[in-house]
């Protein structure tokens, strides 16, 4: 074997060992659900099990239906037409996705309950004094869960579907307009339908993952049987089994799809490849694109935040913004050291599975990353198995009769979030991985280089964008997650997100409006970046 080549043997081998550590968490579950429930499976099918996934079912159907209504609709307008303010627009249709959902659910439920501002002042207009007086809408149900949901996931869909209509060549509308079809049922809905199936998909899984809306709002959803049953009934195993009964269920939601689309092309293979000119409008029409735009901005993110503005002012306590403070520190060496560990776990292997040339690496890698499908509740059950048997591996090589070393610290939380959100930095590395040609990395090993410095001097710098958006996606995505840092965390330890979510737990919506406010000023930076990669790839 030439020695230039053996060090991409290494790596490819680290790159396999990586891919096996990653995937044994959800092993690990697979192989906790064939164990004993002790009947309690039976009793769960018998009394709840009917009722969590019919609610699961019926909360994706009610978001998926209201996310494709607004993420296709102004996505449509946007790309169709041009106003006076739509380069605004752009930018302010993806500011929902700053806004996890729970923290809207909060906002919302602060706002419209009995207590709240809306019903006190219409008891107050109307002279109602109990609520038997009058009939209105419970925010904490289902309908109140797909109204929050939908308000915050629609820029999935909006974001997909705009670019597959822009990218739509203009020389199948001007065939449309020869046989005088619709230009949006007959050429661009069918045409951008992968795309905004993809982002529908990753509505659907944003649903199933769902902990801290469902929760709050005591609905019950498979993702909240799986913490009841393992938190509340203490049995493991039959969370281990409801969990691997909903990956299932999402496996099968994307293989219809697959299949429905099977042998059929998308793509124009035309060299007239020019894109629709948006056309100029103004007056009423321009007024109604605007007001059909902002709707879903308004409902998904300036009411929620205007609510924890108005709620941080009113009980603003010094005391408890120096307690908010300190975790906000931690919160942001966690997440910054989850952050970087993702980012090299994801540039090492998307490098080397993509300049390998082996089709076998290249899956493997690609598996390592779907951990992104399993709900934080499933994912924390499997990383809580896994690092046991580690711990108990250890204890046996340990001479002073330890036995938990990983267990409940922080490297188990960091190796947690790199299972969940591996395909966020891989995602974005291997974008920028498909936009380099490989004849510059072979280039530099026939110079001579190792695979390791053509890594580090070439590939690195060609797709320095790629890494650094992953990265602050990555970043993002660890500072909102509930579940995994609520199971997971080292005792006395608390993030924005888990402190934000104690005190809404205990109704003090003023304490946990702040660390709230923190986390979607955060939010913010990815909507930045992500309008800045749309713009550019266009």
């Amino acid at each position: 074997m030439l020695p230039h080549l053996r060090d991409l043997d290494f790596w490819q081998i680290t790159v396999m060992l990586l891919s096996i550590l990653i995937f044994c968490p959800l092993i690990a579950l697979i192989l906790l659900s064939f164990g004993d429930s002790e009947g309690l499976w039976k009793h769960l099918f018998e009394t709840v099990l009917t009722r969590y996934v019919s609610n699961t079912l019926l909360l994706m159907i009610g978001v998926s239906i209201f996310s494709l209504i607004f993420g296709i609709t102004t996505a449509w307008i946007l790309t169709t037409y041009r106003f006076w303010f739509s380069n605004l627009l752009e930018i302010l249709m993806l500011l929902p996705m700053a806004c996890p959902a729970y923290l809207v659910a909060y906002a919302y439920t602060d706002f419209f309950e009995y207590a709240g501002p809306v019903q006190g002042f219409l008891r107050d207009l109307m002279g109602w004094q109990t609520a038997s007086d009058y009939v209105f809408p419970e925010i904490r149900s289902l309908g109140g869960a797909i109204f929050v949901l939908s308000a915050v996931l629609y820029p999935y869909i909006y974001l997909l579907a705009k670019t597959a209509f822009r990218q739509t060549p203009n020389s199948y509308y001007e065939v449309s307009q020869l046989y005088k079809k619709n230009l949006f049922w007959n050429i661009s809905l069918p045409l951008a339908r992968p795309a905004i199936v993809a982002g529908l998909a990753l509505v659907c899984m944003e649903v199933v993952s769902d902990f801290g809306t469902v929760e709050y709002f005591a609905l019950e959803t498979l993702t909240l049987g799986i913490f009841n049953v393992w938190i509340g009934m203490n049995n493991i195993n039959a969370a281990a089994q409801i969990s691997t009964f909903t990956f299932i269920f999402i496996l099968l939601l994307l293989l219809v799809e697959i299949k429905s689309r099977a042998g059929k092309r998308f793509n124009d293979t035309s060299s007239r490849q020019t894109n629709k000119n948006a056309k100029f409008i103004n007056g009423i029409e321009a007024a109604f694109c605007i007001v059909a735009c902002l709707v879903p901005v308004f409902l998904g993110f300036f009411i929620p935040v205007l609510i924890l503005i108005s709620n941080a002012i009113t009980s603003l306590d010094y005391h408890n913004f120096n307690e908010v403070f300190k975790i906000f520190m931690n919160t942001l060496i966690i997440s910054i050291c989850g952050a970087l560990c993702i980012i090299i776990v994801s540039t090492t292997m998307a490098s080397t599975a993509y300049f390998s040339g082996k089709t076998y690496l290249r899956t493997i890698a690609n598996f390592s990353a779907s951990g992104y499908a399993f709900p934080g509740t499933m994912l924390a059950i499997g990383i809580l198995v896994f690092v046991g048997v580690l711990d108990k591996a250890l204890g046996i090589l340990s001479t002073e009769g330890m036995n938990l070393f990983l267990s409940g610290t922080l490297f188990m939380l960091i190796f947690a979030y790199i299972v969940k959100f591996q395909a966020v930095g891989y995602g974005a590395v291997l974008s920028g991985l498909t936009r380099t040609s490989p004849n510059l990395v072979w280039a530099s090993r026939t110079l001579g280089l190792s695979f390791q410095k053509t890594v580090s001097r070439v590939t690195i710098p060609l797709i320095k964008k790629s890494i650094i958006a992953g990265g602050v996606l990555a970043f993002v995505d660890i500072m909102k997650e509930l579940p995994i840092t609520l199971l997971l965390r080292p005792f006395d330890f608390e993030t924005l997100a888990t402190f934000t979510y104690q005190f809404a737990h205990d109704e003090l919506m003023g304490q946990a409006s702040i660390p709230a406010l923190l986390i979607i000023l955060v939010g913010l930076i990815p909507v930045l970046f992500l309008n800045k990669i749309l713009k550019d790839s266009i």
